[in-house]
């Protein structure tokens, strides 16, 4: 066997194995697809101790836009899990800043640094009275990772927002997704997207997952239950971890829209078999780069425009298959990896994948 310990990706995408994916994707098929939008990512690892984690930075607007409040929704399909500035999404519509994605306990520091890095950035702005509520997301990823010697560090975080870009988005064992884990396979980082038509106007709808959820038996690959063939290198007897979706799209939507338009990231999810367990925290964002108000303090005014209700099917269709195709890019994507205690978690093999869909 190859040496697997800082493994992280394989290249390779669930397309390039011939998986039949539903819907058109977008030139990258990936969150980036939506324009403005960038992701940058900062992959920590060592042998001693084990270290096997990092940071996914999600950029919503161009880097000096970044006080340019973004329109959002959010939903906890099960709630074992954080992310934070969901309370004032809820209350008023909207977030600014980068949303960044990291392991359970960094969740603190990767909080710290982004306001850090906003009140850097703005500070003239933000010492005038502007406040900043990051959106920062987590899962565990303590059974390959020194989870509780806190490697993260600030200047990881940094890093990953400044080095975000509008390109291909790399995918697997890295950035925030290097020490997880899903099915029981080896999974992590994971994005695809669509391009819709609404009423004569076309639309990009974009996902980035973080997974680390599901047990084997459920994983289901283009409705067919695959997981039930894999029983090899199994890991655990209950779920015990969870899963960050964020969606962004160019459709000018409004905040109950777009906090629809997350639920659906829980039938994407649902197609790849997991029925979200009581260990999971299986939480999404979406948000639209449309209706752009400007830059904070608001305006006297929000002049608002939104799709009618009756258009967002294509929006949710796309979501859906954007999700469920990203988890799979995760599993895919991800290289075996030996971490703490020299556990051993095994990739999703290609060609096992591909016999037990042709059975």
């Amino acid at each position: 066997m190859a040496d697997s310990r800082g493994a992280q990706s394989s290249g390779a995408r669930a397309r390039d194995l011939g998986l039949a994916m539903p819907g058109e994707p977008g030139p990258l098929n990936a969150i980036t697809d939506v324009r403005g939008v960038s992701v940058g990512m900062t992959t920590i690892l060592g042998e001693e101790p084990c270290v096997r984690t990092g940071v996914t930075a999600i950029l919503p607007r161009l880097p000096a836009d970044l006080l340019h409040p973004v329109w959002a929704g959010f939903m906890a399909m099960n709630g074992n899990g954080e992310m934070t500035g969901t309370h004032w999404i809820r209350e008023a519509g909207w977030f600014t800043g980068p949303i960044c994605l990291t392991n359970t306990l960094s969740l603190g520091i990767a909080h710290h640094a982004t306001a850090r890095y906003m009140v850097s950035a703005f500070p003239s702005r933000i010492r005038r009275g502007l406040w900043v509520l990051p959106v920062v997301a987590e899962t565990y990823d303590g059974y390959l990772n020194d989870i509780e010697g806190f490697h993260v560090g600030e200047d990881h975080v940094r890093q990953a927002i400044e080095q975000a870009s509008t390109g291909a988005v790399a995918e697997g064992s890295v950035g925030g997704g290097t020490g997880m884990i899903a099915y029981e396979f080896k999974a992590g980082t994971g994005t695809a997207s669509r391009r819709v038509d609404v009423d004569g106007e076309a639309f990009t709808v974009g996902a980035l997952v973080q997974a680390n959820h599901g047990l084997r038996p459920w994983l289901t690959v283009c409705g067919h239950p695959v997981g039930l063939e894999m029983p090899e290198h199994r890991l655990f007897a209950a779920e015990r971890g969870s899963i960050i979706v964020v969606l962004a799209t160019d459709a000018p939507l409004l905040s109950i829209q777009l906090e629809r338009l997350a639920r659906r990231a829980a039938i994407g999810i649902g197609r790849g078999g997991t029925p979200s367990g009581n260990n999971s925290g299986d939480l999404f964002l979406a948000f639209s780069t449309a209706n752009d108000p400007g830059c904070l303090p608001e305006p006297a005014r929000f002049r608002l425009d939104a799709l009618a209700h009756d258009g967002l099917d294509p929006l949710f269709m796309a979501a859906v298959e954007a999700v469920e195709e990203a988890v799979l890019n995760a599993l895919v994507a991800a290289g075996p990896m030996i971490g703490k205690d020299a556990r051993f978690v095994a990739a999703l093999d290609h060609d096992q994948l591909r016999h037990a869909l042709r059975r």
